[in-house]
């Protein structure tokens, strides 16, 4: 699943290129998650503004008013080129502009691309209401993140995967994040001390930007919108390791399973 340091470096792989295109038509595949919400057609004359991030989502701002909340769901990706190939079968949502065409590509179609009449309407707010604070950005406080463990009683990585306290650090990022700490995936977010809060906060800040850095990582198919593949996977620590000496330590590295996520960690290095 394309993660908060894929979404991003999607994000900024096409935003300049699009800002102030005018939309000439939309195209539909076939349904994804949730509907489009509008007329495909009432959206061709607009122009694109900006386009921002909020957790996992796309948000495309449009002139003189509209946007549109993408999200690349489990398996989706997307390109923007002026000049594309017929679409395929995975390709669901289309936007063409006078600046070049915007394709979702989604095999799987837990994708969508919603448009709601701005950010603060019933239909964005549904969508992003409950997200947590921006990890890579201002909001991101240390005191308000410690007092957020402290009232949580469920495991950490848990903890951070429901992006309520903080978003977009999913499976990938939380377990390097965790080994960074030296925090055992397991413990309960309440008994995590300050001083080891801090490590943690300090931690998913630096995983998350080097991931960016790096364009993400590419497990199976996953490219930004110019078709290049991400490379973080290339220099994790403990994700996809089980077996392999901790890089540290050289201990092997540890999986298990929680609710249905695989996790990595070492046993030696993450004792907390």
């Amino acid at each position: 699943m394309p993660e908060l340091p894929e979404v991003e470096v999607t994000r900024l792989s096409f935003a300049d290129r699009i800002a102030g295109a005018q939309v000439l038509g939309v195209s539909l595949g076939k349904p994804l998650r949730w509907p489009l919400g509008c007329p495909p057609d009432s959206l061709v004359g607009r122009q694109v503004q900006s386009v921002r991030r909020r957790g996992k989502y796309l948000l495309i701002d449009l002139e003189p008013q509209g946007l549109l909340l993408m999200h690349l769901g489990m398996s989706g990706s997307v390109v923007f080129d002026r000049y594309l190939p017929p679409a395929g079968k995975h390709d669901h949502f289309e936007l063409q502009t006078s600046l070049g065409n915007l394709r979702l590509n989604d095999p799987r179609r837990f994708g969508a691309v919603v448009y709601a009449e701005h950010q603060a309407d019933a239909v964005a707010l549904k969508l992003l209401s409950r997200l947590g604070v921006e990890p890579l950005g201002e909001d991101f406080v240390l005191a308000d993140f410690q007092r957020e463990l402290k009232a949580r009683h469920t495991a950490i990585k848990q903890v951070l995967l429901a992006g309520e306290v903080v978003v977009g650090v999913g499976n990938i990022y939380a377990s390097e994040a965790l080994f960074m700490a030296g925090i055992r995936p397991t413990l309960r977010a309440h008994l995590i001390s300050r001083a080891r809060a801090a490590k943690l906060h300090a931690a998913i800040r630096q995983v998350l930007a080097e991931a960016v850095h790096q364009g993400g990582s590419t497990l199976r198919d996953f490219s930004n919108a110019l078709g290049e593949s991400g490379h973080f996977q290339l220099s994790a620590q403990v994700y996809d390791r089980a077996g392999l000496p901790c890089r540290l330590c050289e201990t092997p590295i540890k999986r298990m399973v929680q609710q249905q996520r695989s996790t990595y960690y070492c046993p030696q290095c993450q004792t907390f």
